[in-house]
């Protein structure tokens, strides 16, 4: 019995070994076992459940954005300026180089239509201060429209020649009140409302270059400039480089050599909107999105605005999708700065026509076009050259 059970167990083995090919076939012929399917149904399971988890997390992502949208309300839009008080001869309107310094207005001149603010247009006053720290030595006002998506930034000479009455000083960056002024004195100037401001310190703009590892600009001319009571050297020669924190706010603040050659305050802004534009690129490059945190705390520590968080985070919301390259245009007030205004040398004098044209194409926050009685730009008395 024990020698038939061995016979039977080397059959099986013989057929087990068996290499001829009735028996390659056999094996070729024998199905997967059911282990195999079985993990492969394990996989794509997982595979599955893994995708699913994906699903509804993006979509709690975006609904929880659409609710953030919905909880945050458009900011309220400022009333225009009440009429200067002054006194008559402020506001050129018309008369502007006639000779006279107001012009009575015929009775029977109709009267302009309404001002009414634009929905979803908003004007923001960029400030930031010189060294310092509290005199408003840059002033860009910015119009933000979110329904087409478009940005206008309009840089207004700092020695712009405005009339506060006599005893105050008629160049726009001095005076008493700091930004909250500069924000009522541009607003009278342009006859456009400000609905807000945001102020960066020189630090801080020093700061920020410097933790972005300093952006790539184009000098604009040879700079050649001492002031020992600033503390201030700036010597580059014109062409292309790298700018340090410190080297970038040198090139912002120059306006003339040693010599008094150079440029002009108009030139001066143009420069300061070019760096502006290159910060701003190089911030919302890719590479430095996780440098978020930093950019926050820059901000905190360097940066004071009106603007509430629910603004802020309704501002940031909207521009999502803008194109910058595309959206944002940019202009400086065009003017002559030998005007001298009651004993004071070296004002700024807006030129009308080209000061209302630019309010108008980039930072008119209404449904109709300013005119010069909307505005209240100040003549100089004289000029020095």
């Amino acid at each position: 019995m024990e020698e038939r059970y061995m016979n039977v167990r080397r059959r099986r083995s013989d057929y087990r070994d068996d290499p001829s090919p009735r028996r390659m076939e056999s094996r070729r012929r024998t199905p997967p076992r059911r282990p195999a399917r079985q993990k492969r149904n394990a996989v794509t399971s997982v595979a599955m459940g893994f995708y699913k988890v994906l699903v509804v997390l993006s979509a709690l992502i975006v609904a929880a954005y659409a609710g953030l949208s919905l909880m945050l309300k458009a900011p309220e839009q400022k009333q225009p300026p009440q009429p200067n008080q002054s006194g008559p001869g402020i506001s050129l309107g018309p008369s502007f180089g006639s000779g006279s310094d107001a012009e009575t207005k015929d009775p029977s001149t109709p009267a302009a239509p309404a001002l009414n603010r634009r929905d979803g247009v908003y004007t923001i006053l960029l400030a930031a201060t010189d060294k310092e720290g509290y005199r408003t030595d840059t002033m860009m006002v910015m119009c933000y429209d979110t329904v087409k998506q478009t940005v206008g930034v309009v840089s207004i000479p700092r020695d712009s020649l405005i009339d506060r009455g006599s005893g105050h000083h008629p160049k726009l960056v001095y005076g008493k009140g700091g930004v909250e002024q500069r924000v009522e004195d541009i607003s009278q100037m342009l006859g456009i409302p400000i609905d807000g401001y945001i102020k960066v310190n020189i630090k801080g703009f020093i700061t920020l270059v410097d933790y972005l590892g300093g952006i790539d600009f184009y000098v604009p001319c040879n700079m050649d400039y001492d002031d020992p009571f600033q503390n201030l050297s700036i010597h580059y020669k014109e062409g292309q480089r790298k700018l340090s924190g410190q080297q970038a706010m040198e090139v912002a603040r120059f306006r003339k050599n040693n010599d008094n050659s150079g440029y002009s305050d108009v030139g001066r802004t143009q420069t300061q909107q070019k760096l502006l534009i290159a910060l701003a690129k190089k911030v919302l490059a890719w590479d430095n999105i996780t440098k978020i945190n930093g950019f926050v705390e820059i901000f905190n520590k360097n940066v004071s605005t009106d603007l509430t968080l629910n603004e802020m985070l309704y501002f940031a919301g909207q521009a999502m999708g803008m194109d910058p390259s595309a959206a944002v245009e940019t202009a400086t007030l065009p003017g002559r700065g030998d005007g001298v205004f009651r004993g004071y040398r070296w004002c700024f004098e807006l030129d009308p026509e080209g000061t209302l044209e630019t309010v108008n194409r980039l930072i008119n926050p209404y449904d109709r076009d300013l005119t010069l009685e909307d505005m209240n730009i100040a003549k100089a008395d004289s000029y020095y050259s």
